[in-house]
C-alpha cells in the first residue's frame, strides 16, 4: 500500500483550504479551527511549507499565510515532496547505490519507469483540482479529466 503521511494529508487539506479561502493572510489558529485540526499540527506544516515556499507567511496583528503562487500552478507532487521528501515506491527509484541488490536486480528499471508514471500522473493534477469543491461535496477529480489513461483500471479487483 502506497501511503501519505498523517501531516502530509493535513498538509494537503491545510493547503486546498487556503486555495478556497480566498485572498489572506490568514491566522494558523483561525485555520486550525476551520479545518477543525490541531493547532500545533497546522503551525508546523504551515511553516514548512512556507519554508519550502509554498505558502508565504507575513508577521503581525494581520498577519498569516496565504499561497505563494496561484493553486493552478501548484502541483501535488510538490505538496507532498514539500512535507515527506521525493515520491518513490522503491528505494532503489530515488537514486543509483540505494540498494546492495541493484547490480543483479531485474526490476529496477521496470519500477523506475513506474514510478516516473505515478509522479507524472499526480503532476497533472493541482491544488486548483483538489480545491475544487464542485456541486457536492466530495467530488473526485476524474483522472480521465486529467489525461491521465484509465482504461486498464478495473474497480472489482479492489475489495
Amino acid at each position: 500500500m502506497i501511503r501519505l503521511g498523517r501531516l502530509t494529508d493535513y498538509g494537503i487539506v491545510l493547503m486546498a483550504h487556503l486555495a478556497s479561502a480566498g485572498e489572506g493572510p490568514h491566522a494558523a489558529r483561525d485555520l486550525a479551527a476551520e479545518t477543525r485540526l490541531p493547532l500545533p499540527a497546522v503551525s508546523k506544516l504551515l511553516k514548512a511549507l512556507a519554508r519550502e515556499g509554498l505558502l508565504v507567511s507575513s508577521r503581525g496583528a494581520k498577519g498569516g499565510y496565504q499561497l505563494a503562487r496561484p493553486a493552478e500552478e501548484i502541483t501535488v507532487p510538490e505538496m507532498i515532496e514539500a512535507l515527506e521528501g521525493p515520491i518513490a515506491l522503491t528505494h532503489c527509484a530515488l537514486h543509483e547505490g540505494a540498494c546492495v541488490q541493484e547490480a543483479r536486480c531485474d526490476v529496477r528499471s521496470p519500477w523506475q519507469r513506474i514510478n516516473r508514471a505515478v509522479h507524472d500522473a499526480l503532476a497533472r493534477i493541482t491544488l486548483a483540482d483538489l480545491a475544487a469543491r464542485g456541486d457536492a461535496p466530495g467530488v473526485i477529480v476524474p483522472l480521465a479529466s486529467l489525461g491521465v489513461d484509465t482504461s486498464g483500471l478495473d474497480s472489482s479487483r479492489h475489495s
